[in-house]
């Protein structure tokens, strides 16, 4: 069993994949009482096995630790487990990211790994 253990931390560090995406789970009630008190929030959908999101997940994880950024909330919705939230937003496609601001939808990308545009689409929640 130990063995199992060490086999499974040393994939960690040498897969990212297996990182978690940026924020924390989302769940509406979360993201409903950012909206109620006008907070920014970013809604980030996602699947650990996508590329195009750990690559988005690389450029958030630099740009949301900043003072610019850090009083935008980000929830992470999983793709493949939470279905029903990824078509209430609509959402065809993983790596899509949402912003929130005023407690209203401002913009919306998907597959977006470019960080100048990713800080651009942040502002749009502050």
């Amino acid at each position: 069993m130990r063995t199992l253990i060490k086999l499974m931390a040393m994939l960690a560090l040498l897969f990212p994949v297996f990182a978690q995406a940026v924020g924390e789970p989302y769940t509406q009630d979360k993201l409903d009482a950012l909206n109620k008190s006008g907070k920014p929030a970013l809604v980030f959908i996602h699947a650990d096995w996508c590329p195009t999101c750990r690559a988005q997940d690389a450029v958030l994880e630099k740009l949301l630790p900043t003072a610019e950024f850090k009083p935008i909330t980000t929830l992470k919705v999983d793709f493949d487990m939470q279905q029903e939230v990824v078509k209430a937003f609509g959402v065809r496609y993983q790596s899509t990211l949402i912003v929130f601001k005023g407690g209203k939808e401002v913009a919306r990308v998907t597959g977006e790994t470019d960080p100048d545009k990713l800080a651009a689409l942040l502002r749009k929640a502050l």
